[in-house]
């Protein structure tokens, strides 16, 4: 046998296995990077700068669209809240309240509308929504109420609460005592966290149920939330008219949450203006 062949043979195998290895590591800093971005506790800027959001309501506002690999990348100066309490990069998906099937929601397409609109501030949002919820829990002395009001109060230390937006009902609409009710109950939840987070004028953006959500109430609390824009000042209606639902016919699709989180920041917008020209 040649032994010059044979070392030349295990020189080739060292350095395939050598181009190899450096190929897989490549390829998991490429997968993973992404990951690790979007875990980093992000540096806040001066309190005055940093404008937060309240993200509330059940699965819609929570978000089911599909999460694309791919176009997941926060806006720069776009940051969510995570479980741990930590400021991140506002990747999708923003909620965590049911791991398994958390995807992109309305607060995707809000965020970046919003930070464009104040190119001088970074937008904070804090995802408080827990799909399946009826309001019952998010009125004063309710758990979901409770907890969203302590994680605005914990980070008004770090930032300015500007806004809440809102989107629940689905869990009212097939018991007429829910939702004959509705209005009555969101304007006391409303005027209760305006108190609790001493934000007397905090504008509040209240979302349609879909035009596809056929439950006998839906109408009624549709209804419900433009009679509390026409009487409470500071809130307003983001329309879900035209917005398509994914194949369960309960959650909107991606493309909607999206389109509908651009809906609601046109409206929360809007209330700004006109609070900032009194």
């Amino acid at each position: 046998m040649n032994l010059s062949l044979v070392f030349e043979w295990e020189s080739q195998k060292m350095k395939i296995k050598w181009l190899l290895n450096l190929t897989l590591c490549l390829g998991m800093s490429v997968v993973l990077s992404p990951l690790l971005a979007a875990d980093k506790t992000a540096e806040l800027p001066e309190k005055e700068k940093f404008h937060i959001y309240l993200l509330i309501g059940q699965s819609n506002m929570a978000g089911r669209g599909k999460v694309d690999p791919a176009s997941n990348k926060a806006h720069p100066r776009v940051l969510k809240l995570d479980k741990a309490g930590n400021w991140v990069p506002a990747t999708d998906p923003l909620h965590f309240d049911k791991p398994k099937i958390a995807g992109v929601g309305p607060g995707s397409g809000f965020g970046p509308v919003i930070a464009d609109a104040y190119p001088e501030v970074t937008i904070g949002l804090i995802p408080a929504a827990v799909g399946g919820t009826p309001l019952s829990r998010w009125v004063k002395g309710g758990d979901l109420y409770e907890r969203a009001v302590k994680l605005a109060k914990e980070n008004q230390k770090k930032g300015v609460i500007k806004g809440a937006i809102w989107h629940q009902g689905e869990g009212d609409s097939s018991n007429p005592k829910l939702y004959n009710s509705y209005q009555k109950r969101l304007s006391g939840m409303i005027a209760d966290l305006r108190t609790d987070l001493g934000e007397p004028d905090m504008p509040f953006v209240m979302g349609e149920l879909g035009e596809f959500f056929t439950r006998p109430g839906a109408p009624t609390v549709n209804q419900a939330l433009h009679g509390i824009a026409k009487e409470v000042p500071a809130t307003a209606v983001a329309s879900s008219k035209g917005l398509p639902a994914k194949s369960d016919q309960v959650h909107f699709n991606a493309e909607s949450e999206r389109e509908f989180g651009k809906r609601y920041a046109a409206q929360m917008l809007k209330l700004q203006k006109q609070a900032a020209e009194k």
